[in-house]
């Protein structure tokens, strides 16, 4: 499947695709509000990265505990229901007067369901698609994540201006609503891709199955940590530039659109395979002008050029399909998801601490050099092509 006309003549992709769009611009929207929201309420850089990027802490207990349902239940529903729960938190974080305690109780529960929605969201695209498909429709996906992006960074900023964030909240939670009929209208009924029950064992056993392989264990770190290391530098942009920071975020989405397009559409094979440390070194390397505090030229320059390097993600979710059996594809993306995001929320966390002993700036510059030594560190241990590579058809078999 070479072509995007192809692509979305494909039964169920575009309303698949319309669904995680709308859900994108949803938590755009809604986390610009919330962020803004608790740092007018708290002064705290760390809170307000923290309400930016807290459910993600919360899918890394997700992913260890709940993350078997995603190959367990019904997508259709599943996705339905928790777009649903996502508007009715939303909305209720806009409540006037409502504690901050509160505020992260309910991003507690929505980063544990989204611990699942990832794994049920990409599980249903393997099947929609063949897996030769599979990139140019994740790649497709994760443009429409930059265009949503930008729409709900300048939409949210726009509202926040104008309105207030309780209002950016309420667009928020109507477009999750919106989200869920989307999915509830346009996806057909499915069957769980894999029988029994959902439990913590379950997730616990294939979790360890997915990790006992080398190639496996290192593809899932380059997608975890030098990703959310920078996510960690975005998640201080409120209190970088307060007045401008809707203006960073779509310049970031920007970046990132670009890098999809030229991964998913224009790179052949054979680049691909090259390009995944270089395109992690052009993720980090811009953050180390934030050390000098650079004018708003520059750090929009920056951040436009660093986001480019996003598309490692697709590069190296191609070579993990690879190695994934079938019957594990919704856990095996569900655990990247999670363990993704999860990495971006602790990196949150940590920016803002560091922040507040410092600087936004300096902060910055110090998660941007520890991604760059963690892509050097992968690129050191890196063992010759092919190397401990499992063979996914004889993994089925002796696991028949």
């Amino acid at each position: 499947m070479r072509s995007y006309r192809e692509l979305f003549r494909t039964p169920e992709y575009t309303p698949l695709f319309l669904t995680a769009a709308v859900q994108v611009a949803a938590q755009t929207v809604a986390g610009l509000g919330l962020a803004t929201l608790v740092f007018r309420s708290t002064g705290s850089p760390f809170l307000s990265a923290l309400a930016l990027f807290g459910p993600s802490l919360a899918q890394l207990l997700g992913a260890t505990t709940l993350l078997s349902a995603a190959d367990r239940l019904p997508p259709r529903g599943t996705i339905a229901g928790i777009a649903l729960l996502h508007a009715l938190g939303t909305a209720a974080q806009a409540v006037p007067g409502l504690p901050v305690g509160a505020i992260f109780a309910i991003l507690l529960i929505e980063g544990l369901a989204g611990s699942v929605g990832g794994g049920v969201r990409y599980g249903l695209l393997t099947e929609i698609l063949a897996r030769e498909g599979y990139l140019l429709g994740r790649s497709v996906m994760n443009m429409a994540v930059g265009l949503c992006q930008i729409a709900g960074f300048a939409t949210g900023g726009l509202l926040v201006a104008l309105l207030s964030p309780r209002g950016a909240l309420l667009t928020g939670a109507a477009l999750y609503l919106l989200a869920a009929v989307m999915a509830q209208a346009g996806l057909s009924r499915r069957a769980p891709r894999a029988t029994g029950r959902p439990s913590a064992a379950e997730t616990w056993r294939t979790n360890a199955r997915l990790w006992s392989s080398r190639s496996r264990r290192r593809l899932y770190l380059a997608l975890w940590i030098p990703n959310g290391l920078i996510v960690g530098c975005e998640s201080l942009f409120v209190p970088y530039a307060p007045e401008h920071a809707g203006l960073l975020f779509a310049c970031g989405a920007l970046g990132m659109l670009a890098g999809d397009t030229a991964v998913g559409r224009f790179l052949p094979p054979a680049w691909r395979a090259r390009l995944g440390a270089p395109m992690l070194t052009l993720l980090a390397a811009p953050y180390l002008l934030f050390v000098r505090d650079p004018g708003l030229p520059l750090a929009l320059a920056a951040v436009t050029v660093s986001a480019v390097g996003y598309g490692a993600s697709l590069i190296h979710q191609e070579r993990l399909m690879a190695l994934v059996p079938e019957e594990l594809s919704g856990h095996a993306l569900g655990l990247h998801t999670s363990g993704m995001i999860a990495l971006q929320g602790l990196s949150a966390a940590l920016a803002g601490a560091v922040a507040q002993l410092t600087s936004p700036g300096t902060a910055m510059a110090l998660l941007a050099a520890a991604s760059l030594a963690v892509t050097l560190a992968l690129v050191v241990t890196e063992g010759p092509s092919g190397a401990s590579r499992p063979s996914p058809r004889k993994e089925r078999r002796s696991a028949a």
